[in-house]
């Protein structure tokens, strides 16, 4: 009875409580509890949530705040259709850092909006995947307080165990999901904090992606990304970077020579190689890849001679995109890395009504 009335009041509130623009978090956020979660703090109720079942959103967008005011917003068009208990795919976006899930997501940006919807447009490219690919892709956008999760690990002693409850949670609206860790910039924090946090990376997650984000890498997290691509031989791992370590911001070095992703996706590439082959080639012209010859590992590096920056262009440029169909039927099909955006008839004029979770 507890279970139903968690899964009736979560539902309740999804569907009279939307709006289109961001508001703060409820005062009491870190008492917002998903139902059916035995491994939340303070929770009491246990067994599989409902998840979505029977609720009609006004909206496909769901905006929740869990523990200390850890915004998401999902991205799920299939309960509007009905598709509850549909197959899909569950991709965890953790944001970068500075961003806001509306700037992440991307709209038609005018004059006086900020230039940060000019960048990303995961949204749009989502759609894309929809409109060319047969999967089902629900997205949940992880937004750490202050839009930094570098640092709001470093004020959270427990951060490991926290990411592991907001991942369980949202797991739990899709139990049957495969899932796929994705990130931008420092929302590569937050993917890394959940594997240093686990004995071993779970196998329900399929595959995990580091767009110019592995800044926090270490050998002994690539020891549980390799145990993790042996358990199966469907996972699957992207790292694209560029050579930030050369990069001048205002005439300055941007990051030190071993602080960025170039360094850091070098030593993967290192690490990961010296137990699968992978096969260097030139993708095009100033990029090249590593490719493992069984198709589980993809390591793009952007060589970098104008000392630019080009940080947002690895998600902007069908990033996102290359990051899910790499090794799929569907890699390079009517669109290219690095290449011009294929999906602006996607993008939309305004940032979409959230439904919103409140106490």
């Amino acid at each position: 009875m507890k279970h139903f009335l968690w899964v009736t009041i979560f539902a309740g509130l999804l569907i009279f409580n939307c709006s289109s623009s961001k508001t703060n978090p409820p005062s009491n956020a870190q008492n917002v509890r998903l139902p059916g979660i035995p491994g939340q703090l303070g929770s009491t109720v246990s067994g599989e949530a409902d998840g979505l079942i029977r609720v009609e959103p006004k909206s496909s967008y769901q905006e929740i705040y869990l523990l200390d005011s850890i915004r998401v917003v999902i991205d799920d068009p299939y309960v509007t259709e009905g598709l509850f208990d549909a197959p899909r795919i569950l991709i965890l976006y953790a944001l970068p850092n500075g961003n806001s899930i509306e700037w992440t997501m991307g709209k038609q940006k005018n004059e006086t909006d900020d230039w940060h919807f000019n960048i990303q447009y995961t949204d749009a490219q989502i759609k894309w995947l929809r409109q060319n690919t047969p999967e089902r892709y629900t997205v949940a956008y992880l937004e750490a307080p202050h839009r930094s999760w570098p640092a709001w690990k470093r004020s959270h002693p427990d951060h490991g165990e926290m990411i592991t409850q907001v991942i369980d949670s949202l797991r739990s609206l899709y139990p049957q999901a495969r899932v796929i860790l994705n990130s931008h910039s420092g929302g590569g924090s937050f993917v890394n904090g959940f594997i240093e946090s686990q004995a071993q990376i779970p196998g329900w997650i399929k595959r995990i992606g580091f767009i110019d984000s592995n800044y926090g890498y270490t050998a002994e997290i690539g020891v549980k990304i390799e145990t993790w691509l042996n358990s199966d031989q469907n996972n699957q791992l992207t790292v694209f970077a560029y050579n930030d370590s050369i990069a001048l911001y205002e005439g300055k070095p941007l990051v030190s020579a071993t602080g960025g992703t170039w360094y850091r996706s070098r030593m993967m590439r290192e690490d990961l190689g010296q137990k699968r082959t992978l096969v260097k080639t030139a993708l095009k012209t100033g990029i090249i890849q590593y490719r493992s010859d069984d198709e589980q590992v993809l390591i793009l590096l952007k060589e970098n001679p104008s000392r630019g920056i080009f940080h947002t262009e690895q998600v902007e440029l069908n990033g996102f995109i290359h990051s899910l169909l790499f090794g799929s039927a569907y890699e390079n099909a009517g669109y290219e890395y690095f290449g011009d955006r294929i999906y602006d008839q996607y993008i939309q004029v305004d940032t979409p009504a959230f439904c919103r979770f409140s106490p």
